[in-house]
């Protein structure tokens, strides 16, 4: 192992114990924000540190099969342990380095996702509804909760617009590299004479904001309107202005929800949703300023990006971003996208260990 790993490895150690001591603390939860962070890195330290010790035990019994293969009477017993143990040694080591790979802090939060039809007319609209109910599916399989903000239907059961807010752990690290453009490609029921379309829809996945860290909106900078909802939701919502419409002056950034009949309850969703909106726009500038150094496998999380290709006709799903083509397009549409999830997660983490080894190579 790298003097610099160990090193760190040691300084993780240590912050465990410090934090650990400060949790025994008398009066720790008068302060319950410090607390849950404390608590919070606590957790993050914990498998690392135990890793680690793992790996140092492991060290340890290597010296001693090394010394017991002095003698002649162990010498095949401590051989077959040293194979065992460096064996044992290097996988401890590949695994300490993905967990040193810097952690994404949204991931184990609630998101966002919005879904938009693009070009292609009903087309567009009707693939945008398979989109959302692929990822509903997705979060039903995760056993997550799928919370539906704002939509905006189209005829023949499209959406040309739809927002849901999903509720899981996890639910950031999974989907997040679902943003950008989405393709389809195939012969869509208005069409007579059997040809092939090719239509879009663009998806954004984004995360809630932390609830620890609550963002402030300047309610000079907000415009706030109130209109009579559309569409299914019973006669006391038409008749009442009970729908929000809350711009965001500096950026131009437009929420609606009317899916409540309680204007109360439509007033703190889109200011949610507006605050995960602008949220995700610092974080996709600083995505494009990090993309102008280095280039990134699964894209730079542009929404104009395209990133996925499904081919109905041909039964496949291609991703761009990493060249992976999947002839299971039934499936991936049922929400079955582990695969897929997996694959890309696992692409971010080469590039991620590809970085750390340049890094400490200088």
């Amino acid at each position: 192992m790298k003097p610099s790993i160990a090193s760190k490895l040691d300084q993780l150690s240590m912050r465990m114990a410090e934090v650990g001591r400060l949790l025994n603390t008398e009066n720790i939860t008068a302060d319950m924000d410090h607390y849950r962070r404390l608590t919070r890195e606590h957790a993050e330290l914990e498998p690392v540190v135990a890793l680690y010790r793992r790996y140092q035990e492991s060290l340890g019994d290597l010296k001693t099969a090394e010394e017991m293969a002095g003698d002649p009477a162990m010498r095949d017993f401590a051989e077959a342990e040293i194979a065992e143990t460096k064996a044992r040694i290097e996988g401890f080591e590949a695994d300490l380095q993905k967990l040193l790979l810097p952690k994404d802090p949204n991931d184990e939060r609630n998101i966002f996702l919005e879904v938009r039809a693009g070009t292609g007319g009903d087309e567009s609209a009707l693939f945008a509804a398979e989109l959302f109910r692929m990822y509903a599916r997705y979060a039903e399989r995760k056993r997550w909760q799928v919370e539906v903000i704002s939509e905006s239907p189209s005829g023949l059961g499209g959406y040309r617009e739809i927002i849901a807010r999903i509720v899981g752990n996890g639910a950031y690290s999974k989907l997040k590299f679902e943003s950008g453009g989405h393709r389809v490609q195939r012969v869509p029921v208005t069409e007579t004479q059997g040809r092939i379309h090719t239509s879009a829809c663009t998806v954004a996945v984004m995360p809630e904001a932390d609830e620890l860290v609550e963002v402030v909106l300047n309610p000079a900078d907000l415009r706030i309107d109130t209109f009579r909802a559309s569409g299914a939701g019973g006669q006391h919502v038409n008749k009442t202005d009970s729908a929000i419409r809350i711009t965001h002056l500096p950026t131009g950034l437009v929420v609606e929800c009317q899916d409540d009949r309680s204007q109360h309850k439509n007033r703190a969703r889109a200011l949610a949703v507006l605050a995960a909106r602008l949220n995700d726009r610092q974080l996709r500038e600083q995505q494009a300023k990090e993309a102008a150094t280095r280039k990134s496998l699964v894209g730079s999380g542009d929404r104009s990006e395209r990133i996925r290709t499904y081919n109905f006709p041909q039964g496949r799903v291609t991703d761009h971003r990493i060249n992976l083509t999947l002839y299971k397009i039934a499936q991936l549409i049922d929400g079955d996208l582990d695969e897929l999830v997996d694959a890309l997660a696992a692409e971010h983490q080469a590039e991620q260990l590809a970085e750390l080894a340049a890094e400490n190579q200088m």
